[in-house]
């Protein structure tokens, strides 16, 4: 604010700096799309580690591929991801003129509970559910009691235990519940934070009577695991969840690709693939178990490719089970279209010790040793340099399904398929950094996929770095500040070894001036910005030319 000088002397004006510092983004964020048999299924989860991943989604399980996947992430130097939890809510459309299935494909539930007072009270039950659906809801327990401060008359609040017996004894205990809705106490205010149940349908009501409660449609349990050890107060026995069949909890048949594209209105409800529409950012994509499912696999991948095209991520995909080095080598992705250059597959598939069976040998697609991979790079080396390399071993993982000989590996790569490779001294490594535009034949600027992230990096960097730009006087001096700032940014990359060249007038090129802003555009509200940056190319073919050299005579 300009400066109203009434008095003689010296003024101090503090005035605006034309800096504005971008900051890079974060580039190893990964987000997983599969099956687990527990965990939120209406939005995503981020998690820092395997333990936040067990927490929720209860681990490693037999039939989770994404478990294992995100297990050898963290395995392999992943730092943060995003979990999204696909079930089977609902069945596709029948098509016409084809019959429907039998057997109806099952579907996922949640599992449900209804609290009663005394026989002939007037109060109405309490009904709770799992928060989320499978067959591990089945395994709560839940008990009302009455060890209250307040006189035996006077009764007017309750407590309430829910216990996970299925994980060693988790146990969520909410004391002085008010049966008034209004109440700051009210169960559904207090059960908003809770990990286990939630009230079903808005209810949020229960008997304020001391009498032992059990369920309306299913039995009491006999034996009381929340044991009273004061000898005082009211007991009550604990009630089992899905105690009747017709509200038990289900895990559903396996989920197809309708599912995991959120049915048919995915993208506007942000279901299914399109639960990441909730996250801030995410950098890999993974789609662990969803290739090969009977449904149009390729609906998935091209979808998710194309998600990834308008989030500037990128795509890892597995090779299907039991594929051979020749399907890999002539597998292309046409449906992909743009979004090729966002993806990337890896041949052959690994296999790992499996912790829940003794350590077996359990074959896995790569995508999360991979990722893992991607995001170590990333903190040891930086997102240009090429994820592959004698440093990008494999961790956590025993052999490979077939061991390809440099012959082998030359097949896949000229075809932009990138091997997973055994080298002596080295052990199992990623030996390839090509996108699926990395054929050769396609001559691609997209080919490497440490160029390509690269890129991403920087469009995303300064995507959100120049949004003050917006609404701005569209004339030299923002032009000035412009350069000032991405120049800056650009400066700070070269000076950590992201671009080729000696020099920054080498390596990158700001352009924001009248020669990209003529008064057309500038009537038009648009103000261009042009960065232009040398990449770093993976040296994929070392040649070492070695020649003899006669002997000499010296006279």
């Amino acid at each position: 604010m300009p400066i109203s000088p009434t008095y003689p002397g010296v003024y101090i004006e503090e005035l605006p700096s034309a800096v504005r510092t971008i900051i890079g983004v974060p580039t190893s964020i990964a987000a997983f799309i599969g099956t687990a048999p527990r965990g939120a299924t209406d939005r995503p989860v981020h998690i820092t580690s395997f333990a936040d991943y067990e927490a929720e989604f209860g681990g490693l399980d037999k039939q989770s591929e994404m478990s294992h996947a995100v297990y050898h992430f963290y395995q392999n130097g992943g730092s943060e991801a995003e979990i999204v939890r696909i079930v089977r809510s609902a069945n596709p459309p029948v098509k016409e003129g084809e019959p429907a299935p039998d057997p109806v494909p099952k579907l996922a539930t949640k599992a449900k509970i209804s609290l009663a007072g005394k026989k002939g009270s007037a109060d109405a039950p309490l009904n709770l559910t799992a928060v989320s659906e499978g067959l591990w809801g089945n395994k709560l327990r839940v008990r009302i009691d009455y060890d209250t401060l307040e006189a035996p008359e006077a009764r007017t609040v309750y407590n309430l235990t829910i216990r996970d017996t299925a994980t060693g004894g988790l146990t969520e205990r909410y004391l002085n519940v008010s049966p008034d809705p209004t109440s700051a106490t009210s169960l559904k205010k207090l059960l908003a934070g809770s990990r286990l149940v939630a009230v079903l349908d808005g209810d949020d009501v229960m008997p304020n009577q001391h009498e032992p409660v059990g369920t309306k449609d299913g039995p009491k349990i006999g034996e009381d695991p929340f044991k009273n050890d004061k000898g005082t107060g009211e007991h009550a026995w604990y009630t089992e969840v899905g105690a009747d069949e017709d509200v038990r909890g289900a895990d559903g048949d396996p989920p197809e690709a309708f599912n995991y594209r959120g049915g048919s209105q995915g993208e506007e409800k942000k279901e299914g693939l399109y639960q990441l529409l909730k996250t801030d950012i995410f950098n890999i994509l993974c789609l662990p178990g969803a290739v090969g499912q009977k449904d149009s696999p390729e609906s998935i991948v091209t979808e998710a490719g194309q998600f990834c095209l308008d989030r500037r991520a990128m795509l890892i995909l597995d090779s299907p089970r039991g594929q051979s080095l020749s399907d890999a080598a002539k597998a292309e992705f046409p449906a992909l279209g743009d979004a090729l250059k966002n993806a990337a597959i890896y041949y052959p598939r690994v296999e790992v010790p499996d912790p829940i069976q003794n350590n077996a040998a359990r074959e896995a697609g790569s995508c999360g040793v991979v990722a893992g991979i991607w995001a170590r790079t990333d903190v040891t080396r930086g997102v240009w340099k090429a994820p592959a390399g004698t440093e990008a071993g494999l961790t956590g993982v025993n052999r490979l399904t077939e061991e390809l000989t440099d012959l082998e590996v030359g097949r896949l790569n000229p075809r932009g398929v990138n091997a997973l490779h055994k080298l002596p001294a080295f052990g199992n490594v990623v030996w390839g950094a090509r996108t699926l535009v990395g054929d050769d034949r396609k001559a691609d600027q997209w080919k490497y996929v440490p160029v390509r992230r690269l890129a991403l990096f920087i469009e995303e960097s300064l995507y959100r770095g120049t949004q003050w730009v917006v609404f701005e006087p569209n004339d030299e001096p923002l032009w000035s500040s412009i350069r000032l700032n991405v120049g800056a940014f650009m400066n700070n990359l070269f000076r950590q070894g992201a671009f080729q060249g000696r020099t920054p007038q080498e390596a990158y090129k700001v352009t924001c001036d009248q020669t990209n802003n003529p008064q057309n555009t500038i009537d038009q509200g648009i103000v261009n910005i042009r960065v232009a940056f040398a990449p770093l190319k993976p040296a994929e073919f070392v040649i070492i030319q070695i020649q003899q050299l006669a002997g000499q005579i010296q006279v």
